[in-house]
Order: C-alpha cells, then sequence, then structure tokens
C-alpha cells in the first residue's frame, strides 16, 4: 500500500474513532462557521491578543484558550453520546452578539465591540451543534467571555478603597498619616496609591481564576458563592495589607528601596502566597468527588423543555446562510455609519466672558493639556479675573465618533498619561459634569471639570455620552461631539474649587456658552 494512502486511512481511522457519524456531518459547518467569525471579527481578535500580551492587567488571557480546550476535553466522552442538530433560534443570539459588537464599533468602545465577537463566537454553538450540547457546555460558554479585557473600569475605585484600607492600617500601626485622596503623607514621603497600586490586576486575575476553581471544586451553589465572595474580598484585603507593608518598612529603609521591594514581593511572591491561602482555606470544602461528571446525561435526556426546544432543528447550510447574512448586514451598516460626518463651525474662539479676560500661558511651572486624539478642531486658553484668578478652558470638536476620534475614549480628556499630573480623587459636583482632583509632581492641586455634548445632549457620563452616539449612528445620523474642560491649578484644592465655580457663574449655562464659542451653529 502506498504511503500516502496509509496516512490517508490513518487519519480516516482517527477521525472515525473519535466522532460518530453525528458529530461529523456536524462539525465540518461549525468549522467553517468559526473560520468566518475569525475572519469577519479579525480586527478584534487582534486588539484582544495584542491586549492580553502587552498588559500585565490581562497576561491571564493568553491561558483562556487553553483552559477552554481543557474543559471540553474533559466533557468529552458524554458530549460524544450527544446527538448535534442545528437549531434555529441560535439566530437570535448570533444577531444580539452582532448588534453588541455594532453598538461597540459605532461609539469606538473596544470593550463592547470585543464583547460582540466574542457573543458571535459562541452563539455558534448553539446555532451549529444544538441546544443540548449548549446545555452541556453550559460554563464553558460562559467563560469563554473572560477573553474580553475588563475591569480597568474599577481602577479608581479601587485606588480610593486600598488608599483608606492602607492609611487605616498604617495608623493602627503608630505612624502618623494624613490621607487626600489616594496620597498618603507620613514620615517616611509621600505615597500615591497610583493605577498600578490599586490591586486591579491581582482581582481580574483572581475572579478568572475563582470561577474555574468553583466549578470544577464545588456543586453547591452556596459554597460557590461563598468561595467567589473570598476571591473578591481577599484580593482587595491582601492589596491594603502590601501597601501597608510598603508603608511601614519605608520608615526603615527609606521609601524608593520599599518600593523597590514592595514590585518584586508583589509580582513574583504575593499573588501566589494569597491563592495558596485561598486554595487551603477552601480545600476542605471542596464538595466535587474526583471522579464526577461534569455533564449530567440523565438530566439533559430526560429534560421535556430540552426536547421541546430541540424540535427547531434547521439543516446546516441554512445555519451557514444565516450566518453570513447576518454578519454582512452588521458589517455593512458598520461600515455607513462610520462614514457619515456632521458639519462643524469653520472656527472657534474663546468667547468674552464678563469679569474675565484672556491670558497667555507662564512658561514656566508644570504645564497641563488635555488629550483630545481624532478631534478635528481644538481651543485651549486661559482666563484670568480682577482678583488674580486663572482658569483652563480646552474645547475639542469632532464631526464624528469612532475608533481613534472619541472625545470619551480611554487616555483622553483631563488626565494625560505620563504628564506630570497624577488622578487624586473625585472632585465636587457640578451639574451634568465630570469632576475631579489631579496632583502635580511639583505638590499643586488642579480640579478639571469636564462636560461632553452631543446634539441636546450634555453630560459627564462617558457612558451617557456613547449611547447617544449609538442611537445616532443606528439611525445613520451624525452629530457634532464636543469635549469641554474648565481647569484651575492652585497649591490648594480649595482655592482651584473656587477659581472654576466662579467662572462657569460668570460664563453662564454651559450649553449656552459652549454655543458662543462655536459648537453648534
Amino acid at each position: 500500500m502506498p504511503p500516502d494512502v496509509a496516512v490517508s486511512n490513518g487519519h480516516r481511522g482517527w477521525w472515525s474513532e473519535h466522532f460518530p457519524p453525528d458529530w461529523r456531518a456536524a462539525l465540518a459547518p461549525a468549522t467553517a462557521a468559526v473560520l468566518i467569525v475569525a475572519v469577519a471579527f479579525a480586527t478584534d481578535w487582534s486588539r484582544i491578543a495584542a491586549i492580553a500580551w502587552q498588559s500585565s492587567t490581562f497576561n491571564h488571557i493568553l491561558l483562556i484558550p487553553l483552559i477552554l480546550w481543557w474543559m471540553v476535553a474533559q466533557r468529552a466522552p458524554e458530549l460524544r453520546t450527544l446527538v448535534p442538530a442545528p437549531w434555529w433560534p441560535g439566530f437570535l443570539l448570533t444577531a444580539a452578539g452582532a448588534m453588541v459588537w455594532l453598538l461597540g464599533t459605532f461609539s469606538g468602545m473596544d470593550l463592547a465591540s470585543q464583547l460582540g465577537a466574542v457573543a458571535v463566537l459562541v452563539s455558534l454553538v448553539p446555532l451549529f451543534l444544538g441546544v443540548r450540547v449548549t446545555a452541556a457546555l453550559t460554563f464553558p460558554l460562559l467563560y469563554a467571555f473572560l477573553l474580553v479585557p475588563m475591569g480597568e473600569e474599577l481602577v479608581p475605585a479601587l485606588q480610593l478603597l486600598t488608599a483608606k484600607i492602607t492609611v487605616a492600617l498604617v495608623e493602627a500601626s503608630g505612624i502618623p498619616a494624613h490621607i487626600e485622596g489616594v496620597f498618603i503623607d507620613t514620615p517616611a514621603g509621600l505615597f500615591e496609591v497610583a493605577e498600578a497600586c490599586s490591586g486591579v490586576k491581582f482581582l481580574i486575575a483572581m475572579f478568572a481564576l475563582g470561577l474555574l476553581a468553583a466549578n470544577i471544586c464545588f456543586v453547591s451553589w452556596r459554597r460557590r458563592i461563598a468561595f467567589m465572595a473570598i476571591c473578591v474580598v481577599v484580593p482587595i484585603l491582601a492589596n491594603g495589607v502590601r501597601a501597608f507593608a510598603t508603608i511601614w518598612i519605608a520608615q526603615s529603609v527609606g521609601a524608593e528601596r520599599a518600593a523597590g521591594i514592595d514590585h518584586i514581593i508583589y509580582g513574583w511572591v504575593f499573588f501566589a502566597i494569597v491563592v495558596a491561602l485561598i486554595l487551603a482555606i477552601s480545600w476542605r470544602f471542596f464538595d466535587r468527588a474526583p471522579t464526577a461528571k461534569f455533564t449530567n446525561l440523565d438530566a439533559l435526556a430526560g429534560s421535556p423543555l430540552l426536547a421541546r426546544f430541540e424540535r427547531q432543528r434547521i439543516a446546516p447550510i441554512t445555519a451557514l446562510a444565516g450566518l453570513v447574512l447576518i454578519i454582512g448586514a452588521a458589517h455593512l451598516w458598520a461600515r455607513s455609519g462610520e462614514a457619515l460626518r456632521a458639519d462643524l463651525p469653520e472656527s472657534v474662539s474663546l468667547p468674552e466672558i464678563e469679569g474675565w479676560h484672556p491670558v497667555a500661558f507662564p512658561r514656566t511651572g508644570l504645564a497641563w493639556e488635555p488629550r483630545a486624539e481624532g478631534a478635528d478642531q481644538r481651543l485651549f486658553g486661559r482666563y484670568r479675573n480682577a482678583s488674580g484668578e486663572e482658569v483652563d478652558v480646552f474645547l475639542a470638536l469632532y464631526s464624528s465618533q469612532g475608533d481613534g476620534h472619541e472625545p470619551s475614549g480611554f487616555g483622553q480628556g483631563a488626565m494625560r498619561p505620563d504628564s506630570g499630573w497624577s488622578w487624586h480623587s473625585p472632585g465636587p459636583n457640578f451639574p451634568d459634569a465630570m469632576s475631579e482632583y489631579l496632583r502635580g509632581d511639583d505638590g499643586a492641586m488642579r480640579l478639571a471639570v469636564t462636560w461632553y455634548a452631543s446634539g441636546d445632549l450634555v453630560t459627564g457620563s462617558k457612558v451617557k455620552l456613547k449611547l447617544h452616539s449609538m442611537a445616532d449612528k443606528l439611525r445613520l445620523s451624525e452629530e457634532p461631539a464636543a469635549l469641554l474642560i474648565v481647569s484651575a491649578a492652585d497649591r490648594s484644592a480649595d482655592k482651584a474649587r473656587k477659581a472654576v465655580s466662579e467662572f462657569m457663574r460668570d460664563a453662564g449655562p454651559v450649553r449656552q456658552w459652549m454655543d458662543r464659542i462655536g459648537i453648534t451653529e
């Protein structure tokens, strides 16, 4: 027998041995569907891969595909006994995922577009393999959503929480300390609970590990919920303890050496110790037998609900055609929306404000300028009143919102990374605005108040702006968007607040003032 025939027969033998006829018939169109989704959302997959590779916060995502493969392999013996069949309600799940991807694309919100891409991929299981296979793979399918890099939105809250836990421990130890936002002043120096020290990396990784362990080691839902609570609370508390230890050590060896020790211990030792501690404490409560199956075949076979759902079958070619139609429509809609551009004023200029006059920026001191990448027009100036109070005004106009040109995008606005300014704490309340304090490397405090505007909307919420943009583009219409930041800096936070408050009082209602600058015709 020729070698090529022998190899071919060997492959056919392996294929036939591991996959029953029903599975062989179902996997061919399902594989084609996976390739279609891989190509259609290639940009999203590449961004997920880049974030997972480059960001230490999301390095664990690199392991998720291997974990998913392992979980499916664990369930393989039971899966082979099921009969896969394309299921037309799966189209609804595919369409829902495509809509989430579309909204994310319209708003430039990577989290939504990546979530939609993963949702479409997950929907291929019920669409091409049917409802019983989906029921058997419920946890792996839900776990697949951890492929989406999410959780960094928690950073500001975790910074404040870690700072509060830390200063409480510092004071309990007898070390005098004073806290302002995320800055803790001690005899050894001034410590900042920066983004990297918020503990978000630890929390996200522990959450992913906890979900896996909860499914593998527990059967009782009460124990699973209790275990997940531990996986959330302990990392937050442990991060506060780590930050306290850094300050405590700094009293003896100095702040710089303590920070270096902290990074080494936290990166290589501390995380492993906390994980081991959580698993050791939970070990005696594990209630899943080592030989227990992950799929209850009797429950699947005897479920009248699944039997009723299973009747909604379609042909594999119909499932493929419907998938292509849904994805094609979503991409066509996205391209049509991205091509829209709103009319903008030819020029913008600082309006006259009674009691205030424009002045030049000083050449000395720590500079501050917001970031507005992709803006079609920018305006940046400074006002001063008769009392000598100074206020900075920044305006950016956008003819369209989307990837690379979004006023509410990550890293855009008042808090420019690597600018010498660090986020300090939430600022005082201003109507329809986002307010935050920044602290400069020179010790100055800056209050930055941000408004977003589009059409009739004036808000300080990034989410509201994105939802407004999504709604516009779904209707294939576009309105100009604006980013307005009014800011003041001083050695005292109260003085900065007073300057901005007086300026906004004299400027009048935000919408009217913005219109005078040239946001709307």
